[in-house]
């Protein structure tokens, strides 16, 4: 009988010694990859990869302002081609931009989603600007074409002026996405409320 005895708590110490070195069946070494955490993780995703196109949105949008101020009172068909090009690029990306923000909004969660949602709307604003920057463009590069130096250089002024409101619509969107990363990613601030116990 004693023998039985020593059998059940060697079984028994073997069971917690196994326990207590994590050798517990794999299904349980996990719980991180709950689905709310999965969703958090795609949020958080989201809102990186909306991050990045705003960032390159905010790229673009300076090098076609800097393009414009580059060549301020150097009025050409070739220099307001290339300013054209510029913020159709620069429209281009914004766009990209709006889109990934729209996505990482469906996505937000909780907490995130109002920074989300005011990273979109920035971004919609900075699409509008962009495009109106580029219609500018545009419509300079026909009048450098067709017009008088000095109806291009009004133009041109007003391309500038444009570029310069949508490089900076952009910046304040690029800002509001990385907002709502830091948002996304979640307990950053609420972390170091734990050892108060």
């Amino acid at each position: 009988m004693p023998m039985k005895i020593l059998i059940a708590l060697l079984a028994l110490t073997l069971g917690t010694a196994s326990s207590a070195a994590g050798l517990e069946p794999p299904g349980q070494l996990s719980p991180v990859s709950t689905p709310s955490q999965k969703a958090k993780d795609a949020a958080s995703k989201a809102a990186q990869e909306a991050q990045r196109a705003a960032k390159n949105a905010a790229d673009a949008a300076s090098a076609a302002a800097e393009q414009g101020k580059i060549n301020a009172g150097k009025i050409s068909k070739a220099l307001a081609e290339a300013i054209r090009r510029a913020a159709k690029k620069a429209t281009d990306a914004s766009r990209r931009f709006e889109e990934k923000a729209s996505e990482s909004s469906a996505m937000a969660l909780d907490a995130s989603k109002e920074a989300a949602n005011a990273a979109l709307e920035e971004g919609r604003k900075a699409t509008q600007a962009s495009e109106e920057a580029l219609r500018r463009a545009e419509e300079a590069a026909r009048i450098a074409a067709q017009s008088t130096e000095a109806e291009a250089e009004k133009a041109a002024q007003a391309t500038r002026e444009a570029l310069e409101a949508a490089a900076e619509a952009t910046r304040k969107a690029a800002q509001a996405a990385a907002k709502a990363v830091e948002t996304a990613r979640g307990p950053g601030p609420a972390a170091p409320q734990a050892p108060a116990k």
